[in-house]
């Protein structure tokens, strides 16, 4: 028999280096299976083998895997992508085909559409904000005068808090509504738009593993009307109710929703009801959230999700309890990027754990109002989260970078 080899579908342009090199320290060879390789950066840098594939096409990936097989003993197959989530669904009917452990792709592809999502917690009585779902722009305006200014608009389906925006008028309800139907925002199925109350309240968010709560924390984001992160903390200052309220809340939503095998998301918001659940990702959250963890309490969940999908037994259990937080550069107009730096300074004071740009110089800088715009992202590590505060932001002062702005239409040469 060939070596064991992991299948990854698809990959993941912050986290895809991790998932690969998790394999290869436990002795396994990852493959990647993508419909264009190239805009994973690492796969050609680690010269990681990959094979161009339809990854939407169900049928294609089964006889790729079936030629693989010839050669390597698949251990397992797994699927990630910072876009969206359809590589899960299609990792899951692929383990199903081959008997491989997997998630089941039904639940997976029901947390997917988030309109979908809300009808399964809302049956299971779970607190989720009022919703509508809207397939024009007058559906739109009709649903917001329903649940009443302000609300959330957004794609039904999609990741990032890409489109997701904050409409406080009815003005701003229409322009956004145009901005999503006309053609600006990329749609990975039929144009639905999920209109929903906005919930007021701190944000947080809940890392499971099977039906273990691994960690909660909470995050910032904003500025309205957009919610691009700015600093996440684990632990989340959580008195023992609260926690338990959270806990007991995200297994709520697993059993709602048929999750319980692998990874899981959850962000909530504490309202003036309590917790509210804003969204369930049937996946680990993004990068640095694995990091954070692993820093906290020693855990690396991304090693430990590999574990599962192959079969093998994993380990959960905490080696130490420290706050780990993360402050992302976020710029603060539109351009391009002519210089970064400061990143050698920031990553020698005592208790940064890593700083990571995500742009190169002269690249250019479009905000777009979600993870996209973010440039690079500062990790640290203390006893307090007091304390981990004041280092990041000492290690931030140290950053420096300048954007070149574009001139107005009218100034171009």
């Amino acid at each position: 028999m060939g070596k064991r080899a992991l299948i990854l579908v698809e990959g993941h342009s912050r986290m895809g280096l991790q998932y690969v090199q998790a394999a290869q320290r436990l002795g396994l060879h990852p493959i990647t299976l993508s419909a264009d390789p190239a805009q994973y950066d690492y796969l050609a840098a680690k010269r990681i083998e990959t094979i161009r594939v339809d990854t939407d096409n169900l049928d294609s990936l089964i006889r790729e895997c079936s030629r693989l097989s010839v050669a390597f003993d698949i251990a397992g197959i797994t699927g990630f992508s910072r876009n969206d989530e359809s590589a899960c669904v299609t990792a899951g009917k692929l383990c199903q085909h081959f008997g491989l452990p997997g998630p089941n792709p039904e639940s997976i592809e029901r947390c997917c559409d988030k309109f979908t999502q809300r009808q399964f917690l809302a049956r299971a009585g779970i607190p989720i904000p009022a919703y509508r779902l809207a397939v024009n722009a007058t559906d739109v305006e009709s649903c917001a005068a329903e649940i009443g200014l302000p609300v959330i608009v957004k794609p039904a389906v999609g990741s990032g808090s890409v489109g997701v925006r904050l409409c406080r008028t009815a003005d701003e309800v229409a322009e956004h509504t145009i901005h999503l139907l006309s053609g600006k925002h990329i749609w990975q199925s039929s144009p639905r738009i999920l209109v929903e109350e906005f919930a007021k309240g701190q944000l947080y968010w809940a890392d499971i593993m099977g039906d273990q709560v691994i960690g909660i924390g909470t995050a910032e984001c904003g500025p309205p009307p957009h919610f691009l992160s700015h600093e996440c903390t684990i632990p989340a200052p959580l008195n023992d109710d609260e926690h338990e309220r959270v806990a007991d809340l995200s297994l709520s939503c697993l059993r709602a929703l048929g999750l319980g095998w692998g990874p899981t998301g959850i962000e909530f918001r504490w309202t003036k009801r309590g917790p509210v659940v804003i969204e369930v990702n049937p996946r680990l959250h993004g990068t640095p959230t694995p990091q954070l963890i692993q820093l906290a309490y020693g855990l690396d969940l991304i090693t430990e999700s590999i574990k599962l999908v192959i079969g093998d037994e994993w380990d959960l259990r905490r080696r130490h309890s420290q706050t780990a937080a993360a402050r992302f550069l976020n710029p603060d107009c539109d351009g391009t990027l002519d210089w970064i730096d400061g990143d050698g300074r920031a990553a020698s004071i005592p208790g940064v754990a890593e700083v990571k740009f995500y742009v190169k110089p002269k690249t250019p800088v479009v905000r777009n109002g979600d993870y996209r715009d973010t440039i690079g992202h500062v990790i640290a590590v203390a006893p307090t989260s007091a304390e981990a505060e004041a280092i990041l932001q000492r290690a931030v002062e140290s950053i420096n970078w300048v954007i070149t702005p574009i001139p107005p239409l009218g100034e171009q040469e």
